[in-house]
């Protein structure tokens, strides 16, 4: 029998037009407001409202995936304003910053003792701040997981604890309306993916399946929408598809693509989303290919594949190499463009490593991991 536990946000709101409703949440927490923000212009908006509410609000802007040593140096300022919640509004580094910094700013310790791989992966010793998170890109599900990604000397490393879970995760798909085409495809495929890997993978159960089989076909299909031109209702259904990601991630697992992605987002300034786009048919051959050697159930493979093909308008069996040439065709760069010169077998040895492959349906040797980041330049 399936056991498991299911992790997810104090409060969940989705909704068209409701980001305001986080104003309010948040002053319900304190009159000290940290917010931290990307180039969304919604976050002017959100600074003008909180303080004619008589709040004192502290902006952090977020550049970037976070990295430790700027990440020790706002952690400084912040503790001088000595914020009562943390507010984040932008894309998933953006979030990832928030979160980080509610998790970070009670302790006593220094980052590093909390860190995993790099670090003594200690949990929190003392209570996260209340954060709220509001996603303006369809991407990463971070307004629902229990990490933040911090860069450390090349290496792409999680801060983990179940409190770092937001006390609501606010997703109103207007955040998202506009968003560049380049954007929207990249941090897209990244929501797709996050929905494939938790499907596929060797912890999935009930729950994230049924998120998973809603929001795979919905998730290629609100894609190959948007690559046509801007959709209201293609916004709400890729904003909806990636926070069932971040759902189906926190509490079941990923895989090779993000494996791999860890690493290579560490060592090259290449866009998270970018690398999980070109890396998803690679990894779902190989890894179909190991269940065939293995004889083992097929059947989730070609569920995925059929979604894959009704959405792409094509034969299931030209599924993957419809998807391959749609990338191309949409403009979703190749990984060539950051990993000329980088030594792939090296990338393979130090993804094997990384937490999101153990949860990769099947163990894959490195020769087809290098290969998979080979057919990707």
């Amino acid at each position: 029998m399936n056991t498991f536990e299911f992790s997810t946000a104090g409060r969940i709101v989705f909704g068209r037009g409701r980001a305001d409703e986080a104003l309010g949440l948040a002053l319900t927490y304190g009159r000290r407001v940290l917010l931290v923000r990307g180039s969304h212009d919604w976050a002017d908006h959100a600074v003008d409202v909180l303080r004619k509410a008589g709040a004192e609000v502290l902006v952090i802007r977020g550049i970037g995936e976070p990295e430790l040593t700027p990440l020790e140096a706002v952690l400084t300022q912040c503790r001088a304003f000595s914020p009562q919640v943390v507010l984040a509004v932008g894309g998933g580094s953006v979030l990832d910053l928030g979160k980080a910094l509610a998790a970070l700013l009670p302790s006593k310790s220094p980052p590093l003792a909390h860190l995993e791989v790099v670090g003594d992966g200690l949990p929190l010793q003392t209570p996260p701040l209340p954060f709220i998170a509001l996603p303006t890109t369809a991407g990463t599900g971070a307004e629902v997981t229990k990490n933040a990604v911090i860069g450390v000397l090349g290496r792409k490393v999680s801060l983990r604890d179940n409190r770092m879970l937001a006390n609501i995760a606010l997703v109103d798909p207007a955040l998202t309306d506009g968003c560049p085409k380049g954007v929207t495809l990249a941090s897209g495929m990244d929501a797709l993916v996050q929905v494939i890997e938790p499907y596929l993978c060797n912890r999935a159960n009930p729950m994230t399946d049924a998120l998973a089989r809603d929001a795979i076909p919905k998730g290629i299909v609100s894609i190959v929408t948007l690559m046509r031109g801007e959709d209201p209702a293609a916004r709400d259904d890729l904003a909806e598809v990636s926070l069932f990601g971040g759902l189906c991630l926190a509490n079941s697992g990923l895989g090779a693509v993000h494996g791999l992605a860890s690493v290579i987002g560490g060592m090259t300034p290449a866009p998270h989303g970018v690398i999980c786009g070109r890396l998803l048919v690679p990894i779902l051959r190989a890894n179909k290919a190991a269940a065939q050697a293995d004889m083992a159930d097929l059947d989730r493979f070609d569920e995925v594949n059929a979604w894959l093909s009704a959405g792409l308008d094509c034969a299931p069996s030209f599924a993957l190499e419809r998807l391959e040439m749609a990338l191309d065709d949409w403009g979703l760069p190749r990984l060539g463009k950051w990993l000329a010169g980088h030594d792939l077998t090296a990338i393979a040895k130090l993804a094997q490593a990384s937490s999101s492959m153990k949860a990769n349906p099947f163990q894959l040797q490195i020769e087809v991991l290098t290969e998979a980041v080979r057919v990707s330049l």
